[in-house]
């Protein structure tokens, strides 16, 4: 079963930068989009960022536009979220998935097929 893993979480003061990166032991990603969400204390699961399985398209929640970039390099078989400029409201549990939309140039923030363990992101004001 395909699971992928977030990790690169932490604990950081307002203002300052993350990188997450999502990988998968065993498992290609590269004809995969792959997708960021985040769920806070109390909040429903949030969609964060998506990338095609190409890198071709790419899709922010409007509160990250700006400030986070989502990239792959799929000869490492990972995907990437830059976290710039952190706000306090960032702070939560942020989890990777995985799905095949079965063309390289689509990915968006709904249904994920595959999920696994997320890292936590803390940001102090």
């Amino acid at each position: 079963q395909l699971q992928p893993v977030a990790s690169g979480g932490g604990l950081v003061q307002r203002g300052e930068s993350l990188r997450l990166s999502c990988a998968a032991s065993g498992f290609i990603l590269d004809y995969l989009a792959i997708g960021w969400f985040r769920q806070a204390p109390g909040k429903e699961r949030e969609g964060v960022s998506c990338i095609s399985s190409s890198g071709s398209s790419t899709k922010y929640v409007d509160s990250v536009k700006g400030r986070f970039t989502i990239s792959r390099d799929n000869a490492k078989n990972t995907v990437y979220l830059q976290m710039n400029s952190l706000k306090p409201e960032d702070t939560a549990v942020y989890y990777c998935a995985a799905r095949n939309f079965f063309t390289d140039s689509l990915c968006d923030l709904g249904a994920y097929d595959y999920w696994g363990q997320g890292t936590q992101v803390t940001v102090s004001s």
